[in-house]
Order: structure tokens, then sequence, then C-alpha cells
């Protein structure tokens, strides 16, 4: 008998979707296609493969409102943010890896050698597998997806079963756009036969994104093999507000980066030190602004703070605040102020705590909510010290008017990327990675192309 995923809506918590998961004879044909298509696909052009990516991310940019409601539903985000994911970030990082991959993808060739032709070339690893989380769907899994693709290899995603129907929209767009059979396909798993697959050996690489428990089930399953593992895993990003900073924008930006997707992203502020000549405005203004949030049904246009996925994911952020505060944090906001909720909801009112400490779980470990824990520094070497006390090193943000101090501080940061005056963004210019616990490999950039194919020497001698 077939086994069935459900996808429970946290908006009401009823079932929203429903999908047959893939027998053992499915996941077979699916392997088989993958490595049979992919032979093909290695010798089609680079701008044959562009142009059918172009045309994925347009159909889907085609039809972002009707994906959009439907990613509401499945995992929660307002419906005043979630077409921008499709219509902004997804189509800015495809199109950006598309322009990339001619450069990043030809010949490498060496100094001359009389009687000699030497290059290197870039050739496809296989079969890619994208596993991909559900707080960001489209953008996480394309960053691996259309680089994949595009150096000529086959893909197979399996998506979180919270949005399986990111990965079903993926198959419609590609189909849309003429790719051959079998170059993509999407699947729904149990974690047993991911393991499974990821042990196969028509895997060449598995791509993860996700927690830090899920990347340790990824790795031991690769364990036996030698295939390269892209992580991209959890953070518990910081900030640094300066005292010479633009304090207005600050507390804006801060406050963003740690309250859009109610804090459900890798890279949002979850813990921010500010110098003790702003602290005090910088709290001030933090908590005004928070206030202004609208927590409710995300379905609403007028709402900006939506449920946590699940409510064992509200259940654990609460967890987090009250031991903060019975260890002696200060919560500044009032819930009932966003609504009445009871426990067991899985809507959590955002949550501002100061008096904080490294001993509370808040400051050190990855909360996923919409919840900033505040403490006052004194000066750079302060901050520096408790950015870089943490198990994991994603992104850190430093507000500041100084660029030269930026950079100086950015340098002895224990992290994969350094912003200014920013922060929760990812540019596709540049390598998407981290250190520490939040993983290793790259995405984007025309970095992201070397760990989807492996170099292969030509040494030709032309005279005899």
């Amino acid at each position: 008998m077939a086994q069935i995923q459900k996808t429970i809506s946290p908006i009401d918590g009823s079932v929203y979707v429903e999908r047959e998961l893939a027998s053992v004879e499915i996941i077979e044909q699916t392997l088989q296609q993958a490595v049979q298509a992919q032979h093909q696909w290695k010798q089609t052009s680079i701008q044959d493969r562009a142009e059918i990516c172009t045309k994925m991310v347009d159909y889907l940019v085609s039809k972002a409102d009707l994906y959009a409601e439907q990613l509401t539903w499945q995992m929660g985000r307002p419906i005043k943010y979630t077409p921008f994911e499709i219509t902004g970030g997804f189509q800015d990082r495809v199109k950006h890896m598309i322009s990339l991959a001619e450069s990043s993808l030809q010949d490498i060739q060496v100094v001359p050698q009389q009687g000699f032709q030497r290059f290197i070339r870039r050739e496809p690893l296989g079969v890619v597998l994208v596993l991909a989380p559900w707080n960001y769907p489209y953008l996480t899994a394309v960053n691996s997806i259309v680089p994949a693709v595009m150096a000529g290899n086959s893909v197979i995603l399996k998506h979180s079963d919270q949005t399986p129907l990111v990965s079903e929209h993926f198959s419609e767009a590609f189909d849309a756009a003429g790719l051959p059979d079998g170059v993509f396909q999407h699947i729904h798993m149990t974690h047993y036969d991911v393991a499974q697959v990821i042990e196969d050996s028509r895997i060449s690489f598995v791509a993860f994104t996700g927690s830090v428990d899920g990347g340790h089930a990824v790795q031991k399953a690769a364990n036996q093999r030698f295939i390269g593992t892209g992580m991209e895993l959890g953070g518990k990003d910081p900030a640094y507000v300066r005292s010479d900073v633009n304090l207005e924008h600050a507390i804006a930006n801060v406050v963003d980066g740690a309250m859009f997707n109610s804090g459900q992203s890798c890279c949002a502020i979850e813990r921010v030190y500010v110098h003790r000549e702003v602290y005090d405005d910088f709290v001030e203004g933090a908590v005004a602004l928070i206030k202004q949030y609208r927590l409710g049904n995300p379905l609403d246009a007028d709402v900006t703070l939506g449920p946590l996925v699940r409510p064992r994911a509200a259940q654990f952020v609460r967890s987090q605040i009250q031991q903060a505060i019975e260890l002696g944090a200060k919560a500044l906001i009032n819930p009932s102020h966003f609504g009445e909720y009871n426990a067991d909801s899985p809507y959590v009112a955002p949550q501002v705590l100061v008096d904080v400490t490294h001993d509370m779980d808040v400051m050190t470990y990855e909360t996923f909510g919409p919840v900033m824990g505040i403490m006052p520094v004194d000066n750079d070497a302060e901050a520096i010290r408790l950015m870089n006390d943490s198990m994991f090193g994603l992104t850190a943000s430093i507000w500041t008017s100084d660029l030269d101090q930026a950079l100086s501080i950015g340098n002895q940061i224990e992290t994969g990327t350094v912003f200014m005056n920013r922060c929760d963004y990812l540019d596709p210019a540049l390598a998407w990675t981290g250190v520490k616990d939040s993983g290793r490999g790259c995405t984007l950039s025309t970095l992201g192309y070397d760990v989807l194919t492996r170099p292969k020497s030509f040494h030709m001698r032309v005279e005899l």
C-alpha cells in the first residue's frame, strides 16, 4: 500500500496537499532516466541550455500570483510578500547565473608549449540530487538547480514535505521550456529513501539546504562514497551597530532582517550588539517599529507577520523566550499587543529581549522565529568577540558610516558573508557560503559552478 505525504497548512491546520510517496520502482526509474538523459544533455551547447532555463524562469514568473497563494497556504508567509520570491529574487538569481555560465564553464587555457595543445575542461558531474527546504523554497532550490543544469548535469529535486507543490512547478516550467525528458525530475520520498538514493552510485553530488541535523544525516549517507556535498545549514547571524551609525536606517533594516518571513531565514538577524552610546535609542526605535507589524492570517493583504511553519516550531521559539526570561532577560513586547493566541498556535508574537547573555539559548542556538536579542557593547573588540562566540558563521552585518572600520571588523569575523549597512540578502554575483556549523561549499557567483563540475585535463602532442 502506497504511503501518503500530507502537508498541513500553518494557516488553519488543514491538510492542504496530499501526495503519494515514490515506490522503489519509481525511484529506480527516476535514477535510470536521469543518467540516460544526462549523457545527451551534456552535449548540448551552453546557449541552448540558457534558452531553456530562461524560458523556465519566465514561465514561473508568469504564474507568480497563483504559485504565491499556494506557497502562502503551504508555509505561511504573508501574501503581501510571497509573490516577490518568484518575481524578484528568484528571477534575478536565475538570469544572473545564466549570464555567468559561458565564462564560468569555458576551457581553462595554460601557458603555451611548443608542439602541444593543453587545456583544462570543466566536465559536468552527472546526476545532482537537490534537497530543498520550505522557508524560501524557490530561491534556495534554484541556487543549485539552474547552475547544475547549465553545467550539463541532470537534476533530481526532492523538496520539503511542507512545500511539495514547488517541486512540481519546477517540473511544469522545465517541461514548458522544452527541457528534454529526464534532465530535470522531482520526486516525493521518505527520509529513508533519500538516504538510499544518496548512497546510490548514480548520484554524483548532493546539494542540501536545511538544518545542521539534516546536514549530518546527508553527510552520513554520503560517507561511504567519494562524492561532493554542498551544505547550506543554519545561522545565528549577528548585527553590530556602531556609535557612528545612521540610526534610523539601521533600525529599519535590522528589524526587517530579524522579522521578515517571521524570522524563518537561515540568514535572519537573531542577535544584535549595539554600542552603548546609541543602545537606548536603538532599542526604543526597534520596539516601536516592531509594534507596527500586524500578526494574523497571511492571506490578508494587510498582514505582515504570518504563522510559523508548524506548531512545534512555535513551541520551540516560545521555549527559548521563556528560558531567557527565567535566566534574567527582559521581554519588551507584550504578546497580547498582537492578539490572543493559545500556546499550541503557530502564530507567535514578535519579541525583543534585553539583558540577555550568551548563557541563554536565544543568543547561541538558532531560533528561526521573530525574536531579537539585543546586548550593549563598549567597543569593536567586544562586538567582534561576541559575534564570533557562535557555532554558526553564515552572515554578519556591520552598521556604520566608516567603510575602513567595517572592512577591518569584517576581516576578523568568522562568517561567510560580511554586510555593511544591509543584511539578509543574497547577491548572486557573490559566493553564498558559510563556516563552522553553517555549512561548507558555496552556491551562486562564478564559484558556484566549480562544485558542479570536475576538471578534466587535455594534454595533446600535435607535433611528432
